[in-house]
């Protein structure tokens, strides 16, 4: 919107041009999502407690979580808001990306607010009953996948890439919508498994944003790209605004959500930031590289399957309490150093993420 305006000015003043490099773009991607985030975060936290629309907590979990009970939910609204107005200031418009990836992000995060009302307000504790969300998540997540593969404009938009293997390249075909749609509803799934604790799903979620704004600016650029030997993915870079977004808004939100939470992302901001990482990710064709960075994710869901598969066939568990960061809290470490040992182990995964760029 703001790009528009930035390209009618210029005819009266050249100084205007700068607003078509994609790095200014970013940063004030991110400061306007921040600002939002910091500026709204009060506001939303009273009228979510008027309206008394709290957290409900297992009593069959950690005894510390009794506390939280109560504690304001559905903040990720809050996020998908900062985002949204961010990315349509700052974005070019005409770029198909952006309107895929922030249509993900709303449609998922419009099923994670239908099954956090039904749990907050409703008082209804299945929420969205299983086999809804996943219906839903599945029309959405193969409606994103037959998008981006029948406006695909060259082969390697659909062509599966290893990193570490420079000579290595897999046409998928028609694969390329059954990996996508997968990619995108599984994270989106494995996000919303790992938001269980205060901070603990938001900042890697930001790490991981941030560093796929990296891979998007470097594959939009047809130099970098062939240096890097990745994927020269046209468009791909507008991107990094959307990317750019995500990490002012989480940041905001973090600073609310931190230990104690004053507020809860709940379903409407996991599902929706999950659904939008593995997206931008199919975008730059750097699918196995999310694997890596989103390690803590991946862990979070093998936890919960692990689980659920060792009691049905053996009727044993495996852990203490699925997901893993419980187990962990039940082994008696506190919260915060379950939460800040998982973002340290995010730090290392992203920089590893990172370095598939040059280790080809």
């Amino acid at each position: 919107m703001l790009l528009l305006l930035a390209e009618y000015l210029q005819q009266f003043h050249k100084g205007f041009a700068v607003f078509q490099y994609l790095t200014l773009r970013g940063i004030l991607g991110v400061l306007t999502a921040l600002a939002l985030s910091l500026w709204l975060g009060p506001w939303m936290i009273r009228t979510l407690q008027v309206r008394q629309i709290g957290q409900s907590v297992r009593n069959d979990g950690p005894q510390s979580h009794l506390s939280k009970k109560g504690t304001p939910t559905m903040g990720g609204a809050l996020i998908l808001s900062a985002i949204t107005v961010s990315t349509l200031l700052w974005a070019d418009l005409s770029n198909r990306y952006v309107w895929v990836v922030l249509a993900v992000t709303l449609l998922f995060g419009a099923i994670g607010w239908v099954d956090d009302y039904r749990k907050v307000i409703e008082k209804n504790s299945r929420g969205l009953p299983s086999r809804w969300k996943y219906f839903w998540q599945s029309v959405f997540g193969l409606g994103a996948a037959f998008f981006l593969y029948m406006t695909a404009q060259s082969p390697v938009e659909t062509t599966l890439i290893l990193p570490l293997l420079k000579d290595v390249s897999i046409p998928l075909g028609i694969g390329f919508v059954v990996l996508t749609y997968f990619v995108i509803v599984g994270s989106s799934n494995a996000v919303n498994l790992t938001d269980g604790l205060d901070g603990l799903a938001i900042l890697p979620t930001v790490m991981v944003g941030g560093a796929l704004g990296i891979f998007c600016y470097l594959s939009g650029n047809v130099n970098f790209a062939e240096y890097l030997l990745i994927p020269y993915v046209p468009g791909s870079g507008e991107l990094i605004v959307f990317c750019a977004a995500l990490v002012g808004a989480g940041l905001g939100f973090l600073w609310f959500n931190t230990y104690p939470a004053q507020v809860f992302m709940g379903d409407v901001g996991a599902l929706a930031l999950g659904a939008a990482l593995g997206t931008i990710a199919v975008i730059v064709r750097q699918e196995v590289v999310l694997f890596i960075m989103g390690g803590v994710f991946v862990m979070e869901t093998l936890s919960v399957i692990i689980q659920v598969a060792s009691f049905k066939l053996t009727g044993k568990r495996v852990f203490r309490m699925a997901p893993i960061h419980h187990h962990f809290e039940l082994k008696g470490w506190p919260e915060p150093r379950v939460i800040v040992r998982f973002w340290i182990i995010t730090v290392i995964l992203v920089l590893i993420g990172l370095a598939t760029l040059k280790l080809r």
